[in-house]
């Protein structure tokens, strides 16, 4: 799970905002683990590492998500690697497994889920090792965007009907519109 991301619309780091009797990243960690067992989160690991999983360091700080995700791929050994932002409080287990369970069954070297919009969310979606080549050379090319990262890789789109699970909360706005929040700032 990635976390440690500049958090600069919010303002505080998303990753700890305070979220149903913890803080947002390990319930979306939580949530990771009922659907595919291990966990590991992608960040620094001073910062992080008292969340209660296996802190990865960032191989590419300041490379933005897709560096977070090269890390990830670097440091497993998994067939497939369900990559979530820690930012979306509406994902649920249930979904990541359905998604799991998807990238079995399409094949391929990546499947990213997309909302009614058609947009696509490579922030919640799943990775094989074969993708590494790919987004390590777009990195070096200073690439940041993940989907753009992703050129020349096997990617498979998965049509998700409603678009709640991918809910993420940028800005304090977006947060204190959000029902599940528990009281407080996090840790």
């Amino acid at each position: 799970m990635l976390v440690g991301g500049r958090s600069s619309r919010m303002g505080r780091d998303k990753a700890l905002l305070a979220y149903r009797g913890g803080v947002l990243a390990q319930y979306v960690a939580g949530e990771a683990a009922r659907a595919a067992g291990d966990v590991w989160l992608v960040g620094d690991p001073e910062r992080y590492g008292g969340l209660g999983y296996p802190v990865i360091r960032d191989l590419a700080p300041g490379a933005g998500p897709l560096g977070g995700i090269c890390s990830a791929l670097r440091s497993s050994t998994a067939e497939w690697n369900l990559v979530v932002a820690c930012d979306m409080p509406g994902v649920t287990a249930a979904f990541l497994g359905e998604l799991l369970a998807a990238a079995a069954a399409r094949g391929g070297e990546c499947l990213v889920p997309a909302g009614p919009s058609g947009r696509p969310e490579p922030l919640c979606a799943v990775y094989r090792p074969a993708c590494l080549p790919a987004i390590a050379a777009a990195l070096a090319r200073g690439v940041r965007r993940v989907m753009e990262g992703l050129t020349g890789v096997d990617v498979r789109l998965y049509e998700v009907a409603g678009a709640a699970v991918f809910e993420n909360c940028n800005t304090p706005e977006e947060w204190a519109g959000h029902s599940d929040k528990t009281p407080g700032a996090g840790i």
